[in-house]
């Protein structure tokens, strides 16, 4: 369904609007005493209800001793105050990413210091059986009394 062919410009609304009025002020006339009194009872509560439209007041002030008018609001201001905490949150969002990839630098550099320090050659690490052996820690003593009855056939 195409949104643009439901929708009506302003002149067919108002036009919309009038007929919509008519029909239903023709329809009230047929309608019972009683529910016409119970509608205006309906319409005079909500109008009660009804929040008042707020109204913008341009206060006019006079200036510091320069002797300009201003006035109490600053245009400059409501335009482009919105603008701060945006710059804030992309500096704020771009520090933080800096922080994270010099995090990420430090640990990777922690990782080639303690490998090239280490005894065991960087050969060894690829090795599965010896990624195994730092998985699993030294043998037990019950595996290595195994593997020593194994070695000595007495």
């Amino acid at each position: 369904m195409n949104q643009n062919k439901d929708l009506l410009n302003p002149t067919e609304a108002d036009q919309f609007g009038l007929t919509a009025a008519a029909l239903l002020r023709h329809g009230s006339e047929s309608l019972p005493a009683a529910i016409k009194d119970r509608l205006y009872a309906a319409r005079l509560k909500a109008l009660s209800v009804k929040k008042p439209e707020k109204v913008r007041i341009q206060q006019h002030i006079l200036a510091h001793s320069t002797g300009t008018w201003s006035s109490g609001s600053r245009p400059f201001w409501d335009n482009v105050g919105w603008i701060a905490p945006l710059v804030v949150l992309v500096f704020g969002i771009v520090g933080i990413a800096q922080w994270q990839q010099d995090s990420r630098i430090n640990d990777i550099a922690e990782l080639d210091v303690a490998l090239l320090t280490d005894d065991v050659p960087p050969d060894a690490y690829a090795d599965s059986g010896f990624l195994g052996f730092l998985k699993n820690g030294p043998l037990a003593e019950s595996d290595q009394d195994n593997l020593d009855a194994v070695k000595s056939p007495s």
